[in-house]
């Protein structure tokens, strides 16, 4: 059970996204992964990154909470399901919009709350040698019925895309104590997927 956060959530929420979360065919995209991305958003926290707590912490929460393996419009669909449970309250808008930015993860540099999240989400990339190995084989896990060489392809793909990009992270902490060692790890999983 996630231990951060829950103070913008009420007990039936919370629970509600914990059981989306808890999904049995999620491999990955888990309650795990949701602790990853608080704790990660609690360390760029403290080392000084601004960014609104309250919107970013429930972007984090309803990020994933839609997620239909292979589905282009979990995202989109989680976005939505954060404007309907937080109907009335101010930060309802902003919620969406950033879950809706974790599509792609193009946040601009200037939008710290999306840098922070997108980051945050990210932030597994960046794990030790046999972390980003548990990571690894948690997605396949996910995608376990798909083909050997279209899984292959597809995450082929998956990891050019964010090798081709300027910078991983957004934020200035990401900058400096994650984007090398992701670099690191994509490239290492790139040359085995080649291999």
């Amino acid at each position: 059970m996630p231990e951060h956060g829950t103070a913008y959530l009420n007990t039936q929420d919370r629970d509600a996204l914990i059981s989306r979360w808890s999904e049995p065919h999620r491999k990955y995209h888990d309650v795990r992964h949701l602790n990853q991305v608080i704790s990660s958003l609690s360390v760029l926290r403290s080392a000084g990154t601004p960014f609104d707590e309250e919107a970013v912490q429930l972007a984090a929460w309803f990020h994933d909470s839609v997620y239909e393996i292979g589905s282009p419009d979990n995202e989109e669909r989680s976005a939505s399901l954060a404007e309907t449970v937080l109907t009335g309250r101010a930060c309802a808008p902003e919620v969406a919009r950033l879950v809706r930015v974790t599509a792609t993860h193009t946040a601009d540099i200037c939008d710290q709350n999306a840098a922070a999240l997108c980051d945050a989400d990210l932030s597994i990339l960046a794990s030790s040698p046999s972390e980003y190995a548990a990571y690894n084989s948690s997605v396949r896990d996910e995608y376990s019925g798909v083909e050997d060489d279209a899984y292959k392809a597809g995450r082929t793909t998956v990891l050019n895309h964010l090798l081709d990009m300027d910078s991983l992270y957004k934020t200035d902490y990401g900058r400096t104590h994650w984007e090398r060692r992701a670099r690191e790890n994509l490239r290492d999983e790139l040359a085995r997927l080649r291999g």
